[in-house]
């Protein structure tokens, strides 16, 4: 169930944030919390010599259920058959993990909460904003990958004309002069004509493609401070706020950064909010 729920968010661009076993319990005795594995006909707790056979492992489940703790796959079923809830509030990656379960629930007719994405906060100080200015963007940009940035940097500050957009148009208009030509002596070629457009244009595109690296390299000091920049908004490509520590920005605005940022906590807006330092 959770694996094809994963094939469907996975193919609708959600990043998969667990993934299931054949079982998905751990065994729970004498200190010990195992996953149990299936080896044919027996069952095996990792790291002991405890094993079972289907009817023994039924048979323990029965008698002693608090010995099988649920892994991340189930424990989100778990905590909802114990202490349902009507709305779970949560980031990102905890919102896209309740997404996984959704069938789940809905298999075991287990009631499912709400989803609520919580806000999220990016701070930006005075020097970051200045940094960005410069280099001819909003902090708003910075969302977008780096080398999107650095590609939209470089059409705009090149003096060479990077992008052949006019050409392949000139290009498809000519194919097709040839195509009619090729067609009045016999239909046949008309695919043959098409061939030779197609691998003309992926040659081009190729080319703009070397265009666009060649006129990177001329940019490599703005490239750097576009880098630094990501770095410091988006550590390791994640948010701000999993690696920065309240306590500098306390340090530096005090109560009124608390307050900010209660303003600005909106509830069930769900909202990605940029706090800049004026």
């Amino acid at each position: 169930i959770v694996e094809k729920t994963a094939e469907k968010l996975d193919a609708a661009g959600y990043k998969v944030q667990a993934n299931p076993r054949e079982i998905n319990l751990f065994y729970l005795k004498d200190n010990i919390r195992e996953r149990i594995n299936n080896r044919g006909n027996k069952y095996s707790v990792l790291s002991t010599k405890v094993t079972f056979s289907k009817d023994e492992l039924l048979a323990e489940l029965k008698n002693h259920p608090e010995r099988f703790s649920p892994n991340v796959i189930l424990r989100g079923l778990y905590q909802e058959t114990i202490l349902p809830n009507l709305i779970f509030v949560g980031g990102g990656g905890e919102t896209a993990y309740w997404l996984l379960l959704k069938d789940l629930f809905d298999h075991y007719k287990v009631p499912y909460p709400a989803l609520v994405l919580r806000n999220s906060f990016l701070v930006v100080e005075k020097k970051w904003q200045e940094k960005i200015a410069k280099l001819g963007f909003t902090t708003e940009d910075f969302f977008l990958p780096e080398q999107e940035l650095l590609n939209r940097l470089v059409a705009r500050e090149s003096k060479n004309e990077i992008k052949l957009n006019g050409t392949l148009t000139e290009l498809e208009q000519l194919y097709e002069n040839f195509k009619k030509k090729a067609v009045a002596v016999d239909i046949s070629l008309a695919k043959h004509v098409d061939a030779l457009k197609v691998r003309t244009v992926e040659r081009l595109q190729e080319l703009e493609k070397k265009m666009l690296r060649a006129e990177k390299r001329k940019f490599a000091d703005q490239q750097r401070q576009i880098e630094t920049i990501k770095h410091h908004l988006f550590p390791a490509n994640g948010l701000q706020e999993r690696f920065e520590n309240l306590s500098y920005y306390y340090a530096k605005w005090g109560k009124d950064f608390i307050k900010k940022l209660h303003e600005h906590s909106l509830g069930l807006e769900q909202e990605f909010v940029l706090v800049l330092e004026r």
